[in-house]
């Protein structure tokens, strides 16, 4: 895993080769939203893609994360549908029941079922490397992959291609000071139950960081947003607990009222966990920050690994799991 996330700048620079390279065809027609079905680590790069593309996009960006596509796909719907693996069932279904659709549809994947059905259906698709051991370590294709699809299509003008170039010339001149700082994060957070609060702008980095820690550390997390955290959760915290570590993720670019609600609830919180702690983004766009964040936090979730004394690469408890599915189908 170690050298999986030291390869993530790498990794992007490789996704952008492969996504200029790809042939997607234009849009026939206009369409009415975009639509994106995946699941873990390609299903969160369609909650990034959305969050970048917040401001430029001028309709809808919809991930779904399960087995049944909506009632409103149809001919004018764009749908990008992406599995690493090419096999992950939720996915395989909601592609199966969106075939009869009309939906311009375009596969991103390594191979696997996904990608048999793309070329038998003359399926536009992105075919990104594969032989990573770990899906989750390739979050850089699934956000690359359908950032390129969209600009493909002209569905936005944004440069973001110098914007990722500049994330990766980032991460390459900070990687000394975000292996020391996470290895110091990791300590901080050790033998912790880890709060993440964010703004709502940042929050694909939040379940990215709580999905790290599931996976690779071994450990249960949680995550809410502010500000609506501050209309439910905010209640909650009445009892001392010294277990709990709250990390607040911040991004210097959030408006003022969600800075000033992020340092009231630091108020509240800090009365009842044990641990608080700020970590800042460092870059000049949404895209540095959050892929900073995330560079920065998968390091973090492998040296708590490393301090649990885990294997942080095993997910024996979801192959379990799914070979009980695949007997009971």
């Amino acid at each position: 895993m170690l050298e999986m996330i030291k390869r993530f700048p790498e990794q992007i620079l490789e996704a952008i080769r492969i996504a200029n390279e790809s042939q997607i065809r234009t849009l026939n027609i206009p369409i009415t939203e975009v639509y994106v079905a995946g699941m873990g680590g390609s299903g969160i790069g369609g909650d990034f893609v959305a969050s970048f593309f917040r401001n430029h996009l001028k309709v809808p960006y919809i991930v779904n994360k399960g087995y049944d596509p909506p009632a409103y796909i149809d001919k004018d719907s764009l749908v990008i549908v992406s599995s690493y693996s090419g096999n992950t069932e939720e996915t395989l279904s909601s592609l199966n029941q969106m075939m009869s659709t009309g939906a311009r549809i375009i596969c991103v994947a390594s191979g696997g079922k996904i990608l048999q059905i793309a070329k038998e259906n003359d399926l536009d698709f992105i075919q990104v490397t594969s032989g990573w051991a770990s899906p989750r370590a390739c979050l850089g294709y699934s956000i690359v992959a359908q950032m390129f699809i969209l600009k493909k299509l002209g569905l936005v003008t944004l440069d973001f291609e110098s914007e990722l170039q500049s994330s990766v010339q980032l991460l390459k001149d900070e990687t000394e000071n975000i292996q020391e700082k996470a290895q110091h994060l990791a300590k901080a957070l050790f033998n912790k139950t880890v709060v993440i609060y964010c703004s709502d702008r940042i929050e694909p980095v939040a379940l990215r960081f709580r999905q790290q820690i599931n996976e690779n550390s071994k450990r249960l997390c949680w995550h809410n947003v502010i500000p609506e955290m501050n209309h439910n959760e905010l209640v909650g915290w009445r009892k001392n607990d010294e277990s709990l570590a709250v990390l607040f993720l911040r991004n210097q670019d959030d408006r003022k009222q969600n800075k000033l609600r992020m340092d009231l609830t630091k108020d509240v919180v800090s009365h009842f966990a044990g641990t608080t702690i700020d970590l800042i983004s460092k870059g000049n766009t949404l895209i540095e920050k959050c892929l900073y964040l995330v560079h920065l936090l998968d390091y973090v979730s492998l040296y708590l690994a490393e301090l649990n004394q885990v294997d942080v690469v095993e997910v024996k408890v979801i192959d379990a799991f799914k070979a009980q599915l695949d007997l009971n189908k």
